[in-house]
């Protein structure tokens, strides 16, 4: 496999339309971790040990502060709900933040763009930022009637980020990242008039921004109609559901039950998955995630099932899909070349710099790993070890956006029909 497979530069251009990204965008305030601050705030709000709670409803910034310090005290990314877009804002005026735009669509098209592919992407929300950051060369439709901000708050978590919390110090061995947000158009989810007539001229469909949604009755509405959108997917089309932290953990089935048997791939990071699972996973036990997997599979038993790691990607097709398993393979390591890209060069990647990363050394661990699972799960598996690369200041905001934007490149570049 070449670098040039890797990157999707095959021997087919892209021409706009093909690729619909969907459904939602969002305005971030990025964040990097300050101990300083941190630790003025746990003093000002006289947070103790045993309070320290991931899961606590941030309903003010001291209960946003505790659930932060659970989820830098378990070392996992994830994403939570706050209850009003003023206690992020109110958060984020304590540190030095960069307003960027985010949400999986968005920064798949920004990365495709550096790849020289064309996008159209379909927003729920606008405001003057996104009219500032967004590239004039990327398309998009939008079903906002007026200008609105909601903010998403992101935290950066870097190997030796840490916090005092009474006598105990937390610290972080693992870069990832935190999402808190509070963004009424990604709840309703309201759908473009446009987007079914856009799909239906389109090659590649992504499907994401479900996990935002509080109201169960819209839950449904929304994914009836989407899944009436992407009915109109041409045969040689492919669609994509990219999974994400769920504000309300209990629509995760539904929402698995009406897209999965809709698309052909349904993909999801390692945080997601044990989400999902409602454990915690060893991912270089190959044996806990084999269970994993099939127990994943045993619950979205239609498309193919892609789950991209830190440290290896796995691709599982169904019996019915396994005529684009190696495609979408392909299209996968696409993505983990193109995420190691963004986390060794943040914003500042360029299509050279995952070349170079496609053509370099895989992890020694993950090689073995990768064999192991594979071997498990059979001859419908791929199993792909991931790049090895060990940046002194890494990025870990919008890595799987960045994922899916290199494997949807892929697949649109492929020179064969994708019959779906």
């Amino acid at each position: 496999m070449t670098p040039h497979d890797l990157t999707g530069s095959g021997d087919r251009t892209v021409a706009p339309g093909e690729i619909v990204l969907g459904l939602q965008g969002t305005v971030d305030y990025e964040i990097a971790w300050d101990r300083e601050a941190i630790d003025t705030l746990i003093a000002e709000y006289g947070i103790e040990q045993g309070e320290i709670d991931a899961g606590i409803a941030v309903v003010d910034e001291r209960t946003l502060l505790v659930s932060v310090l659970g989820f830098l005290a378990t070392g996992v990314g994830g994403e939570r709900h706050a209850a009003s877009s003023e206690i992020v804002e109110r958060f984020a005026a304590r540190f030095p933040r960069e307003i960027t735009l985010g949400g999986t669509g968005v920064r798949a098209a920004l990365v495709l763009r550096k790849l020289g592919i064309p996008s159209l992407l379909h927003l729920v929300s606008t405001d003057a930022n996104v009219r500032r950051l967004l590239p004039d060369d990327i398309d998009y439709i939008t079903s906002a009637t007026h200008d609105t901000l909601d903010p998403h708050l992101i935290i950066q978590f870097r190997p030796g980020d840490g916090a005092r919390v009474g006598d105990r110090e937390y610290a972080v061995r693992e870069a990832n990242r935190l999402i808190i947000a509070n963004d009424p158009p990604a709840a309703n989810l309201v759908l473009s008039d446009e987007l079914g007539d856009r799909v239906g001229a389109s090659r590649v469909f992504l499907i994401s921004g479900f996990n935002a949604i509080a109201d169960e009755a819209i839950l449904h509405r929304r994914l009836d109609e989407i899944r009436t959108v992407a009915a109109r997917l041409p045969e040689d089309g492919i669609s994509v559901y990219e999974d994400a932290g769920f504000h309300n953990a209990g629509f995760q089935p539904a929402v698995a039950d009406a897209i999965g048997p809709a698309v052909d791939v349904f993909s999801m990071n390692e945080d997601e998955l044990q989400a999902r699972l409602g454990r915690a996973l060893d991912l270089r036990d190959a044996a806990q995630i084999e269970d994993a997997l099939r127990e994943l599979r045993s619950r979205i038993p239609d498309p193919v099932l892609v789950v991209h790691t830190r440290y290896w990607t796995a691709v599982w097709a169904s019996e019915s899909r396994e005529r684009i398993l190696d495609r979408v393979a392909t299209a996968a390591d696409a993505g983990d070349a193109t995420a190691a890209g963004r986390y060794a060069h943040g914003d500042d990647v360029t299509a050279a710099d995952i070349d170079a990363i496609a053509a370099g050394p895989r992890q020694a661990e993950s090689i073995a790993f990768a064999s192991d699972l594979e071997a498990r799960l059979g001859a419908r598996s791929r199993v792909l070890p991931g790049f090895h690369i060990d940046p002194p200041s890494p990025t870990t905001i919008g890595l799987g956006d960045t994922f899916i934007g290199g494997l949807i490149g892929s697949l649109a570049r492929a020179s064969e029909r994708i019959l779906s």
